[in-house]
C-alpha cells in the first residue's frame, strides 16, 4: 500500500465510521478496486485508523466525555461495551475469515438497506431523548444490538442506533450515544490489533507495533489517523442533519444499491 492509497482508505474510513453503511465493507471493497495488496500490515491500517475516527467524537461532545460529574455516562459506556469485548476476543478468528470474502459482506450491505428502509416505521414510540435517561440496562441492550457488526457489512454505527431505537430511544439520541459508545469499543479494537494481535507479516509472526516500526509503515499509519479524524468531523455532523431532516431511508437506498452494484463487480468482473 503506497501513500496515496493510504490517503484514499483513510478519506473512506473517515466518511463512514459513523453512517450506518459499514465502513469495513467500504474500505474492502476501495482496496480490491484498487488494487491495494490485502496483506496484514493492510489488515491491521483498516482497523487501527479508526482511533482517528474515536477522536472525532471525542473532540465534538468534548464536554460530555470530560464531565467527571456525571460519572453515570462512563459506567453507562463501560456495561455498553462489555459484549463486544467478549463476543469479539471468542469469534475474531472467524470474522477475520469472513473479511476475506467480499460476496457475503456485499449481501449484508443488501440486507441491512432493506433493514433502514423500514426501520422508522418499526420503531415509532420513543420515550428516551438524551444520553442522561438511558438506563444501565438499555445501555447493555444497546451493546448486545452492537455485537451484529461482528458480521462485516453490518455496520457498528446501524446495529447500534437500530439497537438504540428498539429501546425507545430517539433517532437522534440513539445516533449519538452510537458514536459515544464507539469510542470505547473502537478503542479497544484498536489497542488489541496493535498491542496484542499477532499477525503473520512478510513471514514473520509479529504484532502490530513490530509491523509500524517497519519501511513507511508508521508514516503511513500517523497520516491515516489524521485523515480520518478530519473526515470523521464532518460526517458526524452531516449524518446528525440529515437523520434529522429525513430519517434512515436514504442510508438504506445507498446500502441497496452499493451492495448489488458491488455483487455484480465481484461476480462477474473481478
Amino acid at each position: 500500500m503506497d501513500l496515496i492509497q493510504a490517503i484514499i482508505i483513510a478519506i473512506i474510513e473517515g466518511l463512514t465510521e459513523y453512517l450506518p453503511v459499514s465502513s469495513t465493507a467500504h474500505m474492502i471493497f476501495t482496496s480490491s478496486i484498487f488494487g491495494i495488496q490485502e496483506d496484514e500490515f493492510v489488515k491491521m491500517f483498516q482497523v487501527s485508523i479508526q482511533f482517528g475516527a474515536i477522536l472525532a467524537v471525542v473532540f465534538l461532545y468534548w464536554k460530555k466525555f470530560f464531565d467527571f460529574k456525571n460519572f453515570n455516562f462512563y459506567i453507562k459506556l463501560a456495561f455498553a461495551v462489555l459484549p463486544a469485548l467478549v463476543l469479539g476476543k471468542l469469534f475474531d478468528d472467524k470474522i477475520d475469515a469472513i473479511l476475506g470474502n467480499p460476496i457475503p459482506i456485499a449481501i449484508v450491505l443488501v440486507l441491512g438497506g432493506v433493514v433502514l428502509l423500514f426501520i422508522d416505521k418499526v420503531f415509532k414510540v420513543h420515550t428516551v431523548h438524551n444520553e442522561k435517561e438511558i438506563s444501565i440496562k438499555k445501555a447493555i441492550m444497546i451493546g448486545f444490538w452492537q455485537c451484529l457488526a461482528m458480521m462485516p457489512g453490518t455496520s457498528r454505527s446501524a446495529a447500534s442506533i437500530i439497537g438504540g431505537m428498539q429501546q425507545k430511544l430517539t433517532r437522534e439520541a440513539a445516533a449519538e450515544f452510537s458514536f459515544f459508545l464507539a469510542v470505547p469499543t473502537m478503542l479497544a479494537v484498536t489497542v488489541y490489533s496493535i498491542f496484542l494481535k499477532k499477525f503473520n507479516y512478510q513471514g514473520i509472526e509479529q504484532k502490530g507495533y513490530e509491523m509500524l516500526m517497519q519501511g513507511d509503515n508508521l508514516k503511513l499509519f500517523l497520516l491515516g489517523n489524521v485523515i480520518a479524524f478530519v473526515v470523521a468531523v464532518i460526517a458526524i455532523k452531516f449524518f446528525i442533519g440529515v437523520i434529522k431532516k429525513y430519517g434512515f431511508k436514504p442510508w438504506g437506498w445507498y446500502r441497496i444499491i452499493v451492495g448489488i452494484a458491488l455483487l455484480v463487480y465481484f461476480t462477474w468482473f473481478k
